[in-house]
């Protein structure tokens, strides 16, 4: 019998009668009780789901009737945004829905700047048309077009962030990049690739530019474009800026390939020729592993800028390339990032060319899905950094220490006891590129590090299997080296990738794949090390690989000792999971203030972890946490331990030969 309190037996009685149940309440009736208090009075109504928004047309395979016209002004510099008007051909009268780009290439998720784009005003024939955005889909507008118009004529606005806390700045007083994605609405019911667009654009007076567009005329400073289809308009950005270069990358080559840099200061564009050779060598090394091209013309877009935002995005005949300032002037400092470009030029071969199937989509808001990144992303990841050391663009030395740097972290890193690799390939849609506090144990795109180990291990596995006679070059000439000078998309399965795999030696590669994928567990996916011909190890010297990336990113990482990284400032900025740091209650976002009772600097930090060796008692840091100081004390006498790869006598050197350019 359920005994109820004198209180709630005095409630009963109306509870019973229809009042609104507490949580309370319920807690203290019985299962009985509670169903007769939650079931409804007789006549009494009962609430229904609200009526559906018109649906959205599905796109279909037919052409769009007429040529849309897109007009950009890009000359409010000062101000950061982009005017448009576009002119969008329609037949008959009735809902009109236009969709604004939702599913981006290249960010494998759902990241169009909605939220960034305004200011719409519909007309025809000189009358507004009131629009109405759908209430479920968001980025699709629903225009009801009155009978006798012929076409719609649309003027918006893009915002482009002023500050980076607000997204990537993409315009500035010296530069900008469009990106025609943020700047179009487009007809639902219709393959993008059937939708033809002219579009131009108008640039500051004296600004140059470079695109993989081609130019049908100029007029001052307004460039009109050739019509080209929805999805190759988005598909090929535009760097714009004050100060501009152009470099010829392949002067004697079949098809043109073109370095446009724009730059915050003249002074940036200072190019010297041994500069410029390791990016021909880039082009050259490129096609002599795939064998093929698949494009008519090519260009890296790159930028040099403290002010616009950094960047990385494949295009089919162009990539989007956003470094500092002092990628040539700082040359000797700067190697680290410098497999940006062989990464995204990877791509018009293996993402742009040959595309998970299940990544392309028909139009721009077809939900993507992600789960053969590992090839689309992992091989990019491993083909841009041999490319990087093959051209000269990163050398051997410097690429090896890269290499122990990536296998160290997933060393430390422990989220794969509970987080298998395929699972991260959902991350661009779960965490859409956010910070998450713990990296280690969360996992986030390992798809792309991760998935370049892996290829290690295929690359060096056919090595062994054939006596170093066939690699990975062999796969990827068969794979990506297809179609000469074709651009159209050819998709594949992982069917296809284990198929290509075993022409160029037999071996039960789905098992290896599927191992490598699925499994979880504390071992990192270290094999592709160990029989090229070399062990990690650790020792108290930093290599120069791993300064250079401390100085692009202004922090410091003691991740294989303290077991966290932390930004000049003293702030953390990673905590290992599970590590020296995370025991001691160390989260990301706190900040040292000092070390052992002296005033915080990393100099003196990364003494004291060289002495904790030597020394019995713990470390000391005062650490703040928001408005809260405390003292943590780090029990750790490891040393500094820093990564390396050590060759391993009498093996054979597969890893030395992997990223020797081809002659």
């Amino acid at each position: 019998m359920l005994l109820v309190p004198h209180a709630a037996r005095s409630l009963a009685p109306r509870l019973l009668a229809g009042v609104a149940v507490s949580a309370l309440s319920l807690a203290l009736l019985s299962p009985s009780q509670i169903a007769r208090a939650q079931t409804p009075a007789p006549g009494q109504a009962q609430p229904e789901p609200a009526a559906a928004v018109p649906p959205v047309p599905a796109p279909q395979d037919r052409p769009y009737p007429g040529t849309i016209k897109l007009r950009i002004d890009a000359t409010d510099v000062a101000r950061h945004i982009f005017t448009g008007h576009e002119t969008v051909p329609v037949s008959g009268a009735g809902d009109h829905v236009l969709l604004f780009p939702q599913w981006l290439p290249g960010d494998h998720s759902p990241t169009g700047e909605l939220d960034k784009f305004g200011s719409l005003v519909i007309t025809a024939g000189g009358k507004t048309i009131p629009w109405t955005r759908d209430t479920v889909n968001v980025w699709a507008f629903h225009v009801p077009v009155p009978d006798g118009v012929s076409s719609l004529e649309l003027s918006f606005q893009y915002f482009s962030p002023v500050s980076p806390n607000e997204g990537r700045v993409v315009m500035t007083p010296d530069m900008l990049d469009v990106q025609w994605n943020s700047m179009v609405l487009y007809p639902a019911g219709y393959f993008s690739r059937g939708i033809t667009v002219q579009a131009d654009m108008t640039l500051p007076a004296g600004w140059k530019f470079g695109t993989g567009l081609d130019v049908q005329s100029q007029d001052g400073a307004t460039t009109m474009f050739k019509p080209v289809g929805l999805n190759t308009l988005i598909d090929n950005p535009v760097y714009a800026g004050r100060n501009f270069l152009r470099e010829d990358l392949d002067p004697t080559g079949k098809v043109p390939v073109h370095l446009d840099i724009v730059a915050d200061s003249p002074d940036d564009l200072a190019v010297t020729p041994a500069q410029l050779a390791v990016h021909r060598n880039l082009v050259q090394q490129a096609y002599k592993l795939f064998g093929s091209h698949h494009y008519d013309h090519y260009d890296f877009l790159l930028s040099l800028s403290d002010e616009m935002g950094g960047e990385g995005l494949e295009h089919h005949r162009s990539s989007e390339n956003g470094v500092g300032r002092d990628y040539f002037t700082e040359w000797d400092k700067m190697f680290a990032e410098r497999d940006l470009l062989a990464h995204e030029y990877t791509h018009s071969w293996n993402g742009k060319f040959r595309r998970p199937a299940d990544l392309w989509q028909p139009n721009f808001n077809t939900p993507e899905r992600d789960s053969l990144l590992w090839v689309y992303e992992g091989q990019t990841q491993y083909w841009g950094k041999m490319l990087a050391a093959r051209s000269g663009l990163i050398s051997k030395a410097d690429t090896l220490d890269g290499i122990a740097l990536t296998a160290a972290n997933y060393s430390t890193g422990v989220g794969r006891t509970w987080r298998n690799l395929e699972d991260t390939t959902n991350d661009p849609v779960i965490a859409q590129r956010r910070p998450i506090p713990w990296r280690s144990w969360q996992r986030s795109e390992d798809y792309y590090e991760e998935g370049a180990l892996v290829w290690l291990e295929i690359d060096t596995k056919i090595r062994q299997l054939t006596n170093g006679k066939k690699s990975l070059d062999d796969f990827a000439r068969a794979f990506f080296g297809v179609d000469d000078g074709s651009y159209v998309t050819k998709p594949y399965v992982f069917d296809d990738v284990v198929h290509a795999l075993n022409g160029v030696v037999q071996y039960d590669w789905a098992t290896l794949l599927r191992t490598r994928l699925d499994a979880t567990g504390p071992v990192a996916p270290l094999n592709g090390i160990t029989q090229g011909g070399y062990k990690l190890v650790y020792n108290d010297k930093e290599s120069a690989f791993l300064k250079s990336a401390e100085r692009e990113r202004e922090m410091s990482v003691f991740d294989w000792s303290l077991g966290f990284s932390l930004h000049k400032n003293g702030v953390l900025r990673g905590v290992v999971f599970g590590g020296p740091a995370f025991k001691a209650g160390l989260t990301v976002g706190t900040t040292i203030v000092a070390v052992n009772g002296i005033e915080f600097n990393v100099d003196d930090l990364k003494q004291a972890i060289k002495d904790s060796t030597s020394v019995t008692a713990p470390l000391s840091l005062l650490v703040k946490d928001g408005t809260h100081f405390r003292t943590v004390q780090i029990d750790y006498h490891g040393g500094a331990r820093y990564p390396h790869l050590e060759r391993a006598p009498g093996t054979p050197d597969y890893l030395d030969a992997i990223v020797s350019p081809k002659h």
